[in-house]
């Protein structure tokens, strides 16, 4: 069975770093759109940043140049490391898996980013 596993959040100061880790089963990652998603409290599961097969990157304007998304198709894993957090990166974060006509949703992982 399809499945996506995230891993790596917790509590963290501002300006502090922190390494989220998305472990796939039953699903070759090398062959799926790769995704972080983050969803605040009383707000829209936002996109934070993708990474398309061939390895070329996206991000949201409001996480450039703090956060890398990056695969590891050996590992059949993607990682997102969060540097120089700020308060308003709190939010549970989700892993996402795309190919035509099917999407997978991790579970998610909670980040929370204090003063």
């Amino acid at each position: 069975q399809e499945r996506l596993v995230e891993s790596g959040g917790g509590l963290v100061q501002a300006g502090g770093s922190l390494r989220l880790s998305c472990a796939a089963s039953a699903i070759r990652i090398s062959s799926y759109v790769m995704s972080w998603y983050r969803q605040a409290p009383g707000k829209q599961r936002e996109l934070v940043a993708s990474i398309l097969r061939a390895g070329s990157t996206n991000y949201a304007d409001s996480v450039k140049g703090r956060f890398t998304i990056s695969r590891d198709n050996a590992k059949n894993a993607i990682y997102l490391q969060m540097n120089n957090l700020k308060l308003e990166d709190t939010a549970v974060y989700y892993c996402k898996a795309d190919i035509t006509l099917r999407s997978y949703w991790g579970q998610g992982t909670q980040v929370t980013v204090s003063s």
